[in-house]
Order: C-alpha cells, then sequence, then structure tokens
C-alpha cells in the first residue's frame, strides 16, 4: 500500500484530504507544517507528499527547497491557494511534481496522484509493466509475448518514453529534443522513421499500441486497460 504524507496546517482541510486518500486505498499520514514534515521523513518512508505553501514554522517552498537540496526525490504535490503564475514557477524551479489550486477537484487529484505514483515506481524499479510486455530500460531489453529481445538505443528510449505517459500526445519536436541531441542536424522526419520500426515490431503485442494524432503527433494506448 502507498503511503502518503499530507502537509497541511488548517485540521479540516487535512482531515478532508486524508478521508478522500483512504478511501481509495492509500495510507495516510499527516503534518502541519514543513518541519514537522521532515520529522515524519526521518521516521517513515513516504511514497508521495502533497503540500501545502503557506504554514507558519516552515511554509512549503522552504520544506520542498530543503529535501530537493538534501537529495530527497520523493514525489511532491503542491495543492495550495496561491494561484499567481510567479508561485508556480517557484514551485517547479524548487522541484514539485504537480500543481494544484484550491479548491481542487477530487477525482482530478486522485488521478494526478495514481500518475505520478506510477512514474515513481518506473523510475525506481526501471522496469516498466504492461500486462505480459515487460521494459527493462537497464538492459534495453523487451520482454512480449515470452521472447526477450535487444532493441537500439533510440527506439527502446521512444517506446519506454510514450509507454510510461500512456494517451498522453508528444509531438515530434518533443521528442527530438529529449531523445536526440538538439544540437544535430536531426530532423523531425527521423522519428516517423522509428515510430514506424516500432509498429513492424510490435504489431501483434495484445497490451499496447503507438498511434498517430493527426497534426500533433503520437501517442501510446494501452490495450490492457480495455479489456
Amino acid at each position: 500500500m502507498f503511503k502518503i504524507m499530507v502537509v497541511e496546517d488548517d485540521k479540516n482541510a487535512r482531515r478532508l484530504m486524508r478521508t478522500v486518500l483512504e478511501q481509495n486505498g492509500y495510507s495516510v499520514v499527516q503534518a502541519e507544517n514543513g518541519q514537522d514534515a521532515l520529522d515524519v521523513m526521518d521516521r517513515i518512508k513516504v511514497d508521495l507528499i502533497i503540500l501545502d505553501l503557506m504554514m507558519p514554522v516552515m511554509d512549503g517552498f522552504e520544506f520542498l527547497d530543503t529535501i530537493r537540496t538534501h537529495g530527497w526525490d520523493t514525489p511532491v504535490m503542491i495543492i495550495t491557494a496561491k494561484e499567481l503564475p510567479s508561485d508556480r514557477k517557484i514551485g517547479f524551479k524548487l522541484g514539485t511534481d504537480d500543481y494544484m489550486v484550491k479548491p481542487v477537484d477530487e477525482e482530478e487529484m486522485l488521478l494526478r496522484v495514481k500518475a505520478l505514483l506510477r512514474r515513481a515506481k518506473i523510475s525506481n524499479d526501471h522496469k516498466l509493466v504492461l500486462g505480459s510486455t515487460v521494459l527493462d530500460y537497464d538492459a534495453y531489453t523487451v520482454t512480449s509475448n515470452r521472447v526477450t529481445f535487444d532493441m537500439p538505443g533510440k527506439e527502446f528510449l521512444l517506446v519506454f518514453k510514450l509507454l510510461s505517459y500512456p494517451n498522453k500526445i508528444f509531438t515530434r519536436r518533443q521528442l527530438m529534443d529529449e531523445l536526440w541531441d538538439m544540437e544535430s542536424d536531426t530532423v523531425e522526419r527521423t522519428v516517423d522513421v522509428h515510430v514506424n520500426r516500432l509498429r513492424d515490431k510490435f504489431k501483434d503485442n495484445p497490451d499496447f499500441e503507438i498511434v498517430t494524432v493527426r497534426g500533433l503527433g503520437y501517442k501510446a494506448i494501452i490495450k490492457t486497460n480495455e479489456k
């Protein structure tokens, strides 16, 4: 069971957040401010932090700066009444993974929590499992239909990226900037070539497919979740 820490000085807001999370299968620990949260983290391993910004003793910005400076990479979702773009920029510069403005939609919050935890697990395990398909980031191998095979670096990184964010549309430029050297003379057509190769290799894969979004780019669709 994933353990989530809610750092919030408002007692009622903290209680509501805990109730929503526990009703959806998460274990919850609570902290009233940043210093209290640091004390909790010294004793307990948490998988994700939901963080308010305006708190006494140690506010959310100082807490976030402290944990990132000391090497903690625990996913953080800021949920706050501070809605100015400058506040968002500070939060992301200090290392938050997500930012929501109060009042939040509970269903959207839960979807974001799930996404952050999923990405953190992928990062920690260096493996992506989709039904019977396993992508091993350390070995650049894919196991599909009980057969394991090596993949060229760029092809593996491309399919791993798309499958890490199912249903998210990536433009060719986004994929190029992340997976290819921005200083090279690589053209966007290169992305199309690699996607076509991936489609040939995984045309019979029962767990996912890569689709073209006309005028935008590409996304991965997970078949397993549709069954």
